[in-house]
């Protein structure tokens, strides 16, 4: 069990000691998806939903979210974040929203990146679900991290 850095030698959960590591630039790019009914989807795109712009909404909640991951996912190291770009591209069937995160530390910037596309997909349910309750997430992925000492790399 040792081989896992979250676990210590009996197996218990830690938080990964990151003292040691320089501090570098790091960035994530994270992607996902929500399929919904067409009427939906065209509802916004069109900007008439009654609750409001859904996809500003979306990008603020995918925003606030990559900033707050260490409070959300246990054993994250709060992170300087310096950048937070979450993307909404709508279409006949729904949204895929692409979201990166860069930092300069001594761990990288995943967990941010999907932070923030998991949020502003859950966003956008809720604030479409009067019109669509089948609507469905998934897809959620990493697409790529740069930095660090395992370096680059890309799905």
């Amino acid at each position: 069990m040792t081989d896992l850095t979250h676990l210590d030698e009996t197996g218990a959960a830690r938080m990964v000691d990151v003292a040691g590591k320089a501090v570098t630039a790091r960035e994530a790019v994270a992607t996902g998806r929500i399929a919904m009914s067409a009427e939906a989807a065209a509802a916004i795109r069109a900007g008439a939903v009654k609750k409001g712009d859904v996809l500003a909404t979306a990008r603020i909640a995918g925003i606030m979210a990559a900033k707050r991951t260490a409070e959300l996912i246990p054993l994250c190291h709060p992170l300087p974040l310096t950048r937070v770009a979450v993307e909404l591209v709508p279409d006949e069937t729904g949204v895929t929203v692409t979201a990166t995160a860069a930092t300069e530390a001594q761990t990288g910037v995943e967990m941010e990146a999907l932070t923030a596309v998991s949020t502003a997909l859950l966003t956008l349910y809720d604030m479409a679900k009067a019109l669509d309750r089948t609507m469905v997430i998934g897809e959620i992925r990493l697409l790529a991290k740069k930095g660090g000492k395992s370096g680059d790399w890309a799905a």
